[in-house]
């Protein structure tokens, strides 16, 4: 049975822009100004990326973030991820730029990262599946916990 191994964290400040109604829901762009990703095997912090949001009308937010990390031994890691945001009331006030934040399960927020190196200190990423959970913080901060899908016995 597959079982999820802690491998690191990361955190990113997002500037968010509504694009508008569409075919398949609300679009949302977030652009990416910040952040950094700390773990045993990647240290580094967000060089450019956004976040591109649909908003649907079940209540979720179907996230398709793409950013590049530049680690401090200079590497550059490209991540790329879908997820899953259940936009609940508190959700949604801090979206529209209330004061606060979420904790780790407050509401469904899951992605499937994947990363992506040609420099070979990090090429155990490109044969790596991940799995991450977030909560919002203040200051239009998103942060995650992220692990490793690791087969078991």
């Amino acid at each position: 049975m597959p079982r999820l191994v802690p491998e690191f964290d990361y955190s990113a400040d997002i500037e968010i822009h509504p694009v508008g109604p569409g075919p398949f829901g609300t679009r949302m762009e977030g652009t990416i100004t910040g952040g950094e990703v700390s773990g045993d095997r990647l240290k580094g912090r967000i060089i450019s990326g956004a976040d591109w949001l649909l908003v649907g009308p079940d209540g979720y937010g179907r996230l398709d973030v793409r950013f590049t990390m530049q680690m401090v031994d200079g590497a550059h890691v490209y991540f790329q991820y879908p997820g899953l945001l259940e936009l609940t009331p508190t959700v949604l006030s801090l979206m529209q730029g209330a004061d606060g934040g979420t904790d780790y399960g407050d509401q469904y927020f899951v992605t499937t990262p994947r990363l992506e190196s040609g420099d070979e200190r990090y090429a155990w990423v490109n044969q790596a599946v991940f799995v991450g959970e977030g909560r919002l913080q203040p200051g239009k901060r998103v942060e995650y916990r992220v692990s490793r899908v690791e087969l078991g016995d």
